[in-house]
């Protein structure tokens, strides 16, 4: 059991809904990037730290832009790699995972990626562009070193595959919650609770919602289905407001956790 399964667990015998974010790595910075997941160690239960890439397909504008200025500002995967290294000498114990894209990891190599992954502490990872049926190979990978767990993604059109991607599943699956990209306004399918209640009668594991939340009231109608939510575009633009203090991820984070589980 890794990070992410052991505190999505705790979230569960506590009887709470979980919380992930989700960070551009290197976007203000890398110093930025430690200091905001340094605030959010102990609130959020699992970061999603995302590697810069130059055509991120499943992002919307505001991470497409984030993605863009992090490359400008120097950001790449070997830097991640170094804070990752520097965060867990340090004693960080935040449960954090990659969303990247599969070319990033094809450039490294399969084995050398996994190994990297192991060696840095990394607890998990998304590929959006790396469909289920094409996993084998990197999951083979991952699976030598016994460290990094792969996360799946599903969405409303995948009725039809969800226990099919869900038999093997582990730390948490991911119910995308629109049929578009990353940093919609709440603007959710129109049969997302038949969707969330189909996947989540499939899983064994906690089932997170992402897509265009901005607040906890935005999930208020699926909290009796789902584990827990994830905010990505909506916590990037909130950092750029406030340049990156991490002050401002910290007030924002627990606040959102804290109405979440009211």
């Amino acid at each position: 059991m890794n990070r992410i399964e052991k505190q999505l667990n705790e979230c569960k015998e506590n009887n709470e809904k979980a919380f992930i974010t989700y960070l551009t790595a290197g976007l203000g910075g890398m110093d930025a990037t430690k200091k905001i997941i340094k605030a959010q160690e102990g609130i959020t239960d699992v970061l999603e730290l995302g590697i810069p890439f130059s055509d991120p397909i499943a992002d919307g504008p505001v991470i497409q832009e984030a993605s863009f200025d992090a490359i400008n500002e120097g950001a790449s995967l070997r830097k991640t790699f170094e804070l990752m290294k520097e965060l867990r000498s340090e004693g960080c114990e935040q449960a954090i995972l990659f969303m990247m894209y599969y070319n990033t990891i094809l450039n490294v190599g399969l084995d050398e990626f996994a190994k990297r992954c192991k060696e840095c502490g990394v607890d998990g990872l998304i590929v959006p562009d790396l469909p289920f049926e094409e996993q084998e190979d990197l999951q083979e990978a991952l699976d030598r070193y016994d460290a990094t767990i792969l996360i799946q993604l599903v969405a409303p059109i995948s009725a039809d595959r969800i226990p099919e991607i869900l038999k093997n599943a582990r730390g948490f699956v991911y119910c995308v919650s629109t049929m578009g990209v990353t940093g919609g306004d709440a603007q959710f399918h129109s049969k997302v609770i038949d969707y969330l209640s189909n996947v989540k009668s499939h899983s064994k594991i906690p089932v997170m919602m992402g897509f265009g939340i901005r607040e906890a009231k935005d999930v208020e109608p699926m909290k009796d289905i789902i584990d827990g939510a994830i905010v990505g575009s909506h916590f990037i633009k909130l950092l750029r407001k406030a340049d990156y203090d991490p002050n401002a991820a910290k007030e924002y984070v627990s606040t959102f956790r804290r109405e979440m589980n009211a």
